[in-house]
């Protein structure tokens, strides 16, 4: 997924994760991340979704995951800031 086309909202739609916008969007913000790092989060949520599905609680492993994913996606992006 391109980064620059799409809305916040447009990346959790397409990746099925619409629904929790809201806990995605708390979650950022009270750890102080930007939309762009939530985009990049929310894209890394879908990749271990797919890979390593939740087995109970989808809303728990979200917020697990979108934290974790969050913190990755504020790396991946310092780095590419980097190498400009």
């Amino acid at each position: 997924m391109k980064h620059s086309v799409l809305s916040l909202e447009e990346y959790f739609i397409r990746t099925g994760f619409y629904d929790l916008l809201p806990l995605a969007t708390e979650i950022a913000e009270n750890l102080r991340f930007s939309q762009e790092e939530m985009s990049e989060a929310v894209c890394k949520v879908y990749d271990k979704f797919y890979r390593y599905p939740p087995t109970r609680n989808r809303t728990a492993w979200f917020g697990l995951v979108f934290k974790e994913k969050l913190f990755e996606a504020r790396g991946d992006l310092l780095s590419l800031q980097s190498q400009k």
